[in-house]
C-alpha cells in the first residue's frame, strides 16, 4: 500500500510550488482534489503540449481529481466546504488576505475541521513589509540575494535557469506538512504553515553567502569558491564549442588532473584561495580548447577526475542514467518525469492529470 493512502487534500494552489508538492503526496497515494477556477490553473495552457495537454501541468498534475468551481458563488462556497470538511490537508497559493476574503482561511477552516493541516504558500509569507508585494520566483531570488551571484563573466546578473525559489517552496511545504501530520498523530489537531519562497530559499545561501550571514561582505562569483572562482570548480569551453564542468575542488582530482596534463607543478595553486587561481583557470581554459566535448569525454574514461560533459535537455533525458533509472516515463501518450521518490516495497506506476473538472 502506498505511504499516503487514505490521505485526502484539497488543493487550492496553480502554477508551479503548490502543484509540485501536492503532485508529490498524490505520487505516493494521496487523493489529491485539485480545485481550479472555472477558466482552469493558468498552467493547463502553456506550451509546448503533448497528447492534448501541458507538458508542464501534465508533470506537476498527474494523479490528482480536478473540479471547477466557482468560489463567489454560494453553490461553489457550500462545494468546497463540503471538500474541505472531510480533508487532512488543505494547500492554498492564493495572495495573502485574499483566502480569509473568500471564507476559507485557516480560523474558518479549523472551526470546522480541527484536523486539518492548512498550508499557505506564497512568495513572501502572510506578513512582513514584502508579503503583498507581487513576485514571480526571479523576484524573490533578486530580493533574497542569490539573483547577485547569478551572473556571468562581467558581473551583471542573467535570468536565472533554474526556478529556485518555487522549487524551494514546494519541497518545504511538503517537508512541512508531513511533519504536521506526524503531530497530529499526536495531538489529534492539525496545523497552519505558513511556507514563502522568500523563506524556503535562504538556507541555500549557507555555503555561499558565510560572510554576508555573519555581518560582513556579500560573495562575489569570481571570488568564490563555488561560483567560479575555484578552477576545479568551473566550465571550460572545448574546441568544438561545447563545455565541460569540472565539479571536484578535492585535492586528489587535482592531482589526477593536472598530473595527466603534465602540469604538476601548477598543483599548489589549487589550493590557494577562490580568487587567486586566475593562473590555473587560464591553463585550463586554454587546454579544454585544444579538444572537442567528445575527445574530452573519451580522455577523462580512465581518469578519476570529477567531471561532466554539460548536456542539454534533450541529450540529458535521453541518457542511459535516466533509462537504467526508468526517470522518464512514457504513459497515456505522453511523457512524465518519474518521482524522486520512489519506495521499494512499493510499485509506482504513472498516472493521467486530470481534464478540467473531470475527477
Amino acid at each position: 500500500m502506498a505511504k499516503l493512502t487514505g490521505i485526502t487534500v484539497v488543493d487550492l494552489t496553480q502554477f508551479l510550488p503548490g502543484p509540485m508538492m501536492t503532485m508529490m503526496l498524490a505520487d505516493q497515494g494521496a487523493e489529491v482534489i485539485k480545485v481550479e477556477p472555472l477558466a482552469g490553473d493558468p498552467a493547463r495552457a502553456q506550451a509546448p503540449f503533448e497528447a492534448g495537454q501541458s507538458v508542464w501541468f501534465r508533470n506537476l498534475n498527474r494523479g490528482k481529481r480536478s473540479i471547477a468551481l466557482d468560489l463567489k458563488s454560494d453553490e461553489g462556497k457550500a462545494a468546497l466546504w463540503a471538500l474541505i470538511e472531510r480533508a487532512d490537508i488543505v494547500a492554498e497559493g492564493f495572495r495573502p488576505g485574499v483566502i480569509d476574503r473568500l471564507g476559507f482561511g485557516y480560523a474558518a477552516v479549523a472551526a470546522r475541521n480541527p484536523r486539518a493541516v492548512y498550508c499557505s504558500i506564497s512568495a513572501f509569507g502572510q506578513t512582513g513589509p514584502l508579503a503583498h508585494h507581487p513576485a514571480h520566483d526571479m523576484a524573490v531570488q533578486a530580493l533574497a540575494g542569490f539573483l547577485s551571484v547569478n551572473d556571468g563573466a562581467n558581473g551583471t546578473p542573467v535570468v536565472p535557469g533554474v526556478p529556485s525559489a518555487d522549487m524551494a517552496a514546494g519541497l518545504t511545504a511538503l517537508s512541512a506538512v508531513l511533519m504536521a501530520l506526524i503531530g497530529r498523530e499526536k495531538t489529534g489537531r492539525g496545523d497552519y504553515i505558513d511556507i514563502a519562497m522568500y523563506d524556503s530559499m535562504l538556507p541555500w545561501c549557507a555555503h555561499i553567502a558565510g560572510d554576508a550571514i555573519a555581518g560582513g561582505a556579500p560573495p562575489r562569483s569570481s571570488a568564490q569558491r563555488s561560483l567560479g572562482g575555484a578552477a576545479f570548480y568551473n566550465v571550460y569551453r572545448t574546441a568544438d564549442g561545447r563545455h565541460i564542468a569540472l565539479g571536484g575542488r578535492e585535492m586528489k582530482f587535482v592531482t589526477n588532473l593536472l598530473t595527466a596534463l603534465g602540469r604538476s607543478d601548477l598543483i599548489p595553486i589549487a589550493e590557494a584561495p577562490a580568487g587567486e587561481q586566475g593562473a590555473l583557470i587560464d591553463f585550463l581554459r586554454d587546454s579544454f580548447a585544444q579538444r572537442t566535448g567528445d575527445e574530452w569525454v573519451a580522455w577523462f574514461a580512465d581518469k578519476d577526475v570529477a567531471f561532466a560533459p554539460v548536456l542539454d535537455f534533450a541529450e540529458a533525458l535521453a541518457s542511459p542514467q535516466i533509462t537504467h533509472r526508468g526517470l522518464l516515463v512514457e504513459h497515456d501518450g505522453g511523457h512524465q518525469i518519474a518521482p524522486a521518490i520512489r519506495f521499494a516495497a512499493d510499485d509506482w506506476q504513472p498516472r493521467a492529470a486530470p481534464d478540467l473538472g473531470v475527477g
